[in-house]
């Protein structure tokens, strides 16, 4: 048999009509979240002027995450991850329109703000690791790293799309419509999950108590060496290096003069090189390697923060942005691959929420941390404050990992041996084979 081409490897998870569906839902959806983060980080800032209040909105909205993870986790792990990402997405959907609403009525006030980004906190600590859990359900082991690494890739396509539209219909007619939109996107998300072909749901019997299966969860986190490792330095990334977005705005403003267009197309350059390094690990068969990318990604997106807090000509600073988004992009992808890799398939939630938790739980005491920070010092020292940092943990990263590789190798076959197919190949096993159409005549 001739070798699959490149593209084909690179798009393989697609093969399965679930995920197709997934995608194109989740393609839609994504660009109007991302028009409400530009626009809602403009409202804010229109209304206050204030960068401490940028960090405090931004606290607001993921401090959630890192709450009720392990209760999102535990669901995951306990009940249908199918039916959970029905439920989060329909009310991501009703918290938008209610944003949109208060908004386009001139109502909105800045406490509304706060309240509804926390309330989307804690819908996405549930949302996240069922729906990460979810994705092996979809394409089974074989395409897992393939599937993680296009869906991130959809995550930052929206996010070169999304921005640079917030920024015009921002300029144009307010963040009102930017915030309508984003509703009326979770409406492809919710057909395509209505339109999957999922099996029935395994019965699990669960001994002990809720806290007793959280608990088992962390316990496992913290006793995998490469786990716990991955895990760490996402965490320092995040309350560090990933704030870097949070001020956006105040780059946008009073350092280059360009406004909310400028914001989106800030963003946007972001996330065409988160785009690119999605790109690339999708193109990857295997997770060999994946430890190194994960500690030179940490290292160049510390450099390239440095560079981007420094520049003071606007397209070179946009420019910079590029392997932020990359670096950033591929440290993630990597991370969550080689994460999922290791994990049984009966913890996958509650480990997912632990990534959850370092990933975006971590990140609003980033956020506040740095908006104080740029009140005090300005945002261009304290983003470069944070690349230092990043690039300090990349360097620890890799002193260490060669020492945990062979314990990550391990965990992986023995992954691998367990195997797993997605739920559309499993329906069609169950079902008997149908009987020959008669000849035509």
């Amino acid at each position: 048999m001739a070798e699959p081409s490149r593209l084909a490897t690179t798009l393989r998870a697609l093969r399965h009509r679930n995920f197709r569906l997934f995608f194109a839902g989740q393609l839609i959806s994504l660009i109007g979240t991302w028009m409400q983060n530009v626009a809602q980080s403009w409202l804010v800032y229109r209304i206050t002027g204030s960068s401490a209040l940028l960090g405090m909105v931004g606290f607001a909205g993921q401090f959630p995450v890192f709450l009720f993870s392990p209760l999102g986790g535990l669901i995951a792990d306990r009940h249908s991850r199918h039916r959970t990402v029905i439920s989060t997405q329909t009310a991501a959907m009703i918290l938008a329109f209610t944003f949109s609403a208060l908004t386009l009525l001139h109502r909105v006030q800045v406490w509304h703000i706060f309240v509804l980004a926390a309330l989307l906190g804690i819908v996405n600590a549930f949302d996240i690791p069922a729906r990460q859990a979810f994705l092996v359900e979809m394409v089974g082991r074989d395409d897992l790293i393939n599937a993680i690494a296009l869906n991130s890739s959809m995550f930052n396509g929206a996010r070169i799309i999304g921005p640079a539209i917030a920024g015009i219909l921002v300029a144009a007619i307010g963040e009102g419509w930017c915030f309508f939109a984003n509703g009326a996107s979770y409406i492809a998300v919710i057909a395509g999950l209505f339109l999957m072909t999922i099996p029935p749901a395994v019965k699990r019997i669960h001994e002990g108590s809720a806290i007793t299966h959280i608990v088992e969860g962390f316990r496992f986190v913290a006793q995998t060496g490469p786990i716990r490792a991955l895990l760490l330095l996402l965490g320092l990334v995040s309350i560090t290096g990933m704030p870097y977005a949070v001020l956006m705005p105040i780059f946008a403003d009073r350092i280059f003069r360009s406004g909310a267009r400028g914001l989106g197309i800030l963003m946007g350059f972001s996330g065409i090189g988160a785009l690119l390094g999605a790109l690339i690990l999708a193109s990857r068969r295997e997770v060999k390697g994946l430890g190194r990318w994960v500690s030179v990604s940490c290292g160049v997106f510390g450099l390239s923060l440095v560079l981007f807090a420094f520049s003071r000509w606007f397209w070179m600073a946009a420019a910079m942005l590029i392997p932020v988004g990359f670096a950033m992009m591929t440290q993630m992808g990597s991370s969550n691959t080689l994460i999922q890799s290791m994990t049984p398939d009966r913890l996958r939630g509650r480990v997912m929420s632990v990534y959850s938790m370092m990933f975006m739980g971590m990140a609003p005491a980033g956020a506040l941390l740095a908006g104080v920070a740029a009140e005090r010092f300005g945002a261009p020292f304290t983003v470069a404050a944070g690349g230092v940092v990043a690039i300090a943990g990349s360097i620890l990263f890799g002193l260490r990992w060669p020492e945990l590789r062979s314990e990550a190798r391990q965990l992986v076959l023995a992954q691998q041996m367990v195997g797993g197919a997605p739920a559309e190949e499993v329906t069609a096993q169950a079902e008997p084979a149908a009987e020959p159409a008669p000849p035509a005549r």
